[in-house]
């Protein structure tokens, strides 16, 4: 799959200089992946399935002031959707030395000043409320509900991408939505929902 032509297939917005720092991202991870084993993608095609993978929602959610991604690990979803995402601040929770020097090395290399690196677990940062909160693949849907508690208000949306279990992990109090696509499950949890229900 072509990055570009995905994007641009799917009407997915992404800040300017997005390719360009995408490439310097892949080239960087490909080179740390060598070493330090930071992510199971090791060829571009993997890559490449990831990147898109992590920005396919902004065809359907608007970009947020704040985002918080946990456990970022090698940079899905959080710091891909930075660089697709300039004007929103970006934290990174990752609690891994290795993983979070990346990411560091990453957010100095292409001087992305929206990005924060806090190389600890999102429940042992300071309560504060952001408008987005992202993960993948870190635990079930309960835990991070339960983690991020301080770290959200009635009006932070959580977007969790999710395998299919996702159906398991979800009751009908919870408004949400699931969207599916590219073998993902979107996990969108917005209190408007019950709005517009």
């Amino acid at each position: 799959m072509n990055i570009k032509n995905a994007v641009e297939k799917n009407a997915v917005p992404v800040g300017e200089g997005f390719f360009a720092k995408i490439e310097t991202f892949k080239s960087e991870l490909t080179k740390w992946n060598r070493i330090h084993n930071l992510t199971g993608a090791k060829d571009e095609k993997t890559l490449d399935s990831f990147i898109f993978d992590a920005i396919y929602p902004l065809s359907f959610i608007s970009a947020p002031k704040t985002l918080l991604d946990i456990g970022t690990g090698a940079g899905f979803p959080g710091l891909v959707l930075a660089m697709a995402l300039p004007q929103t601040q970006v934290t990174l929770a990752e609690p891994l030395s290795k993983r979070a020097s990346f990411l560091q090395f990453v957010k100095a290399k292409l001087h992305l000043t929206n990005v924060k690196v806090e190389r600890k677990r999102a429940e042992e940062l300071p309560p504060q409320i952001f408008e987005l909160i992202t993960s993948r693949a870190v635990t079930d849907t309960s835990l991070l509900l339960q983690i991020s508690e301080k770290l959200r208000d009635e009006n932070t949306k959580l977007l969790f991408y999710k395998g299919e279990k996702v159906f398991d992990e979800v009751d009908g109090n919870l408004p949400h939505k699931v969207i599916m696509a590219n073998n993902r499950h979107y996990l969108l949890i917005d209190n408007s929902l019950k709005e517009s229900t």
